[in-house]
């Protein structure tokens, strides 16, 4: 017997155990299905019968062993394994099992043990009106000084309601009065909180109390209400309110904290003084659950815990405290209380002040301003907070663990222009958590680097004869700066040499530093000059450099050989005297030419063109000197013409020639026979020059003639003045006397000149002045004038 009962007792734990282990699986793999009841029903009320729902028949209930089970000791529901009802166990409240949740659902399940087999479901429990509105202060005082304007709004304590839906409360209603009325405002949480506006301005001395009848309605069928007397102090004129440190104040506490911790300490002060000045703390719209859990001490503003705290049943208290002075004035303050659990939560980071892009060249500048917070507590809740090592970047604590990232040394973009700052935040728990954020901080550039040539000179060469607008070279800088400050503009500096007409030389491109020669340079007159060119960028202040060019004409051929000597423009050729004596080498003459060339343009080589005897003289091919080259004889001819030829190096070379003349004669002393050639070009230069010298003998004369008419008329003027009796100025206006003196000659153009008569005492002179104006000729009369040689003297008078 004992032996069968064991047996029993093994098959209905294992049927247990199978049971517990499926029970994960189906609950996973099943919808669970929903029945409601209405709160407060009776013990075996119908909730729904599971026959159809369960697929089952009435007989086939029994036979599997259908039962309903759920958790906990509690078995609220009942299964009729004949009937396939169900039915309540027990009389159901929903606020004491659910409380203010909404919808109110208690989870089931259906186990079939023959075979295992079991069904999810759930019931809910539908409010209903069986709570009526309550006020937690059955009289609410308010304290109101006179000198309120009309339109402020009083707060009033809300009512509780356990209820909800439809069933909590819906409006409030106040007894009518003249001075206030009722304002009811909906809260984002979907409470309704009553206010009361004040329509007339109090007058303590006419009315001192007011009391008023506020009355909460619920929305149930029938409504029921609650009510609380609201008792109206008008107060004296009190004109400062308190006034808080802190509007809002956080604090952490730990789950197992003891009851009577403090939780946190508000402060509020009030500038008012005597009774307006005192103030006393108390908790404003406070739940039943805040008032259950927290305790303000009046006086001193201190939080404190009255009831252990549960994580997993509230994790933050919203706590609004009304600091009240003697004058009934009022200020409030949010105290957010968090509760702590263990180490599950990592480190947050919040970040307050961002700088993404930051100028280079500051110090100690703060990048980034960030708060670190862990809702763990104690070592779970400390945290450490760094960033690389090798950033130049400084990490520094500030107060309630906010970070302040800083400039550690000035930026430089011109080395990195980029960062990416990592910041940790670990935790001290068991085990540790870590939180990361990364910042990428751009360094923006600042004009600090002056452009820079490529090199401090450069030397250019410019062939001249050149033509205009032609690019002769360049010059470059960089700068190592980004944007407007990098942007490079280049321009001619202001010659060293004020003499210099730069500005007509060269130029240059601003933009690309490009150097163009504005006209053709001479060599002769330029060999080379120097220039200063400037780089300056576009940031602000603007910065510069500065780089010396020279630039160097290179010399052209284009000027040929000039002959200094012997001279080919004299009247008469210079002829060279040699004795027939001379011995081979004798140094007849030495041609002396130069060439405003230079280098190989300027190197001379002399070469006998022609000569009358071939072979009597030789020139010297580096130095002109014209030599004998064998003795001279009797046959030798008197008389000798030697055409030297003058040649230069260039490409292509340019030459000039001369010619010499050479006498030879027994000795020095022989008379100088001029050479037919010299006496021909004598004779054809004679008819000229008798001319010449002819028309300035006749105006020569001509003008001297007339100088002593006048002298000769002025003294006999005089001499009739004096005469008459005394000094007389002469009658009439004696103008200025021209004499043109015009000609071919050597006189160029015609001038006329005035010449006025000095009077003086006992003395007569004359005195030539400067020349009025030329005489142009009209083209009839100068042509006349060609054709007859001769000098026009022409003398007027007025």
């Amino acid at each position: 017997m004992e032996a069968r009962e064991g047996k029993e007792r093994f098959l209905k734990q294992r049927q247990v155990l199978i049971f517990f282990v499926l029970l994960g699986t189906a609950q996973a793999g099943s919808a669970p299905r929903r029945y409601s009841v209405a709160e407060e029903m009776e013990s075996g009320s119908f909730v729904a019968n599971l026959l159809k729902d369960l697929g089952l028949e009435v007989d086939e209930l029994a036979a599997r062993g259908a039962r309903v089970v759920s958790k906990g000791k509690k078995m609220r529901l009942h299964l009729d394994r004949q009937t396939g009802d169900l039915l309540l166990n027990e009389q159901l409240d929903r606020e004491e099992l659910c409380g203010p949740t909404e919808p109110c659902l208690l989870p089931f399940q259906v186990l079939l043990e023959n075979p295992l087999q079991f069904f999810q479901a759930e019931l809910r429990i539908r409010d209903i009106n069986d709570h009526p509105p309550v006020f937690l202060d059955k009289e609410i005082i308010l304290k109101i000084p006179e000198s309120i304007t009309p339109g402020t709004a009083f707060l009033i304590e809300c009512a509780q309601d356990l209820d909800v839906g439809s069933n909590s409360i819906q409006s409030y209603t106040v007894t009518p009065n003249s001075h206030f009325h009722l304002k009811l405002q909906n809260s984002s949480e979907g409470l309704i909180s009553p206010q009361l506006v004040l329509d007339k301005a109090l007058d303590r001395e006419e009315q001192s109390e007011i009391t008023l009848t506020l009355t909460a309605l619920d929305g149930g069928k029938p409504p029921q209400s609650g009510t609380a007397l609201v008792h109206i102090e008008v107060l004296d004129i009190n004109d400062n309110a308190p006034e808080f440190a802190r509007l809002l104040y956080e604090v952490q506490i730990l789950e197992n904290s003891p009851i009577g911790s403090q939780v946190a300490m508000v402060s509020a002060r009030d500038l008012d003084i005597g009774a307006y000045g005192e103030i006393s703390y108390v908790f404003s719209q406070a739940s039943e659950d805040i008032r259950k859990t927290f305790r303000i001490n009046a006086k001193s503003g201190e939080l404190l815990l009255t009831q252990e705290l549960d994580f997993e049943s509230i994790q933050t208290y919203t706590l609004n405290i009304q600091a009240i002075d003697g004058g009934g004035l009022s200020g409030s303050c949010v105290v957010l209380v968090h509760v702590i659990d263990l180490n599950d939560n990592p480190p947050e980071l919040t970040m307050s002040t961002l700088i993404n892009e930051i100028p280079e060249n500051l110090q100690e500048t703060v990048i980034a301003v960030f708060s670190v917070s862990d809702p763990d507590s104690g070592d779970n809740g400390r945290m450490v907070c760094s960033i690389q090592d090798h950033l130049p970047f400084l990490l520094k604590p500030s107060v309630e663990n906010f970070y302040s990232i800083v400039t550690n040394t000035a930026l430089d973009r011109e080395m990195t222009s980029e960062y990416n700052i990592t910041i940790t935040v670990t935790d001290m728990g068991t085990p540790r958590l870590k939180t990361q954020h990364n910042i990428t901080l751009l360094v923006s550039d600042v004009n600090d680097n002056a452009p820079a040539f490529t090199q401090p000179s450069y030397s250019l060469l410019l062939r001249e004869n050149n033509s205009p607008a032609l690019h002769i070279g360049s010059v470059s800088a960089t700068d190592r700066d980004a944007g407007a400050n990098a942007q490079i503009t280049y321009s001619l500096l202001p010659p060293r040499d004020p003499r210099l007409p730069l500005a007509s030389l060269v130029a240059i491109n601003a933009d690309t530093g490009q150097l163009f020669a504005l006209r053709a340079l001479d060599f002769e007159a330029l060999r080379a000059f120097e220039f200063g060119v400037g780089a300056t960028d576009r940031g602000a202040p603007a910065l510069s450099s500065q780089a010396l060019v020279r630039v160097q004409v290179l010399d052209a051929n284009d000027n040929a050989p000039s002959v200094l000597y012997p001279p080919h423009n004299g009247s008469a050729p210079c002829t060279e005297l040699v004795p027939r004596a001379a011995e081979p080498g004798y140094l007849v003459s030495k041609v002396v030419a130069v060439d405003a060339d230079s280098g190989q343009n300027a190197w001379l080589s002399f070469q006998l063109l022609r000569a009358t005897e071939p072979g009597l003289f030789g020139v010297w091919a580096h130095n002109g000197e014209v030599r004998t080259a064998r003795p001279l004889g009797e046959r030798d001819a008197a008389r000798h013409r030697l055409v030297v030829l003058v040649r230069d190096h260039g490409e292509p070379a340019l030459s000039a020639s001369v010619t010499l003349h050479v006498l030879l004669v027994d000795g020095f002393s022989q008379p100088y026979l001029p050479l037919p050639e010299a006496a021909a070009e004598q004779a054809r230069a004679d008819p000229l020059t008798v001319y010449l010298v002819v028309a300035l003998a006749a105006v020569s004369s001509l003008f001297l003639f007339s100088v002593l008419a006048l002298v000769a008329v002025r003294l006999c003027r005089r001499s009739r003045a004096a005469w008459a009796g005394g000094c007389s100025v002469p009658e009439g206006h004696l103008p200025g006397h021209l004499v043109d003196v015009s000609g071919t000659g050597t006189l160029s153009q015609s001038y006329q000149y005035e010449v006025c008569l000095m009077g003086g005492s006992g003395t007569s002179e004359f005195k030539f002045l400067k020349p009025i104006l030329p005489n142009f000729l009209a083209p009839g009369e100068e042509r006349a004038n060609e054709a007859n040689p001769s000098f026009r003297n022409s003398s007027e008078f007025s």
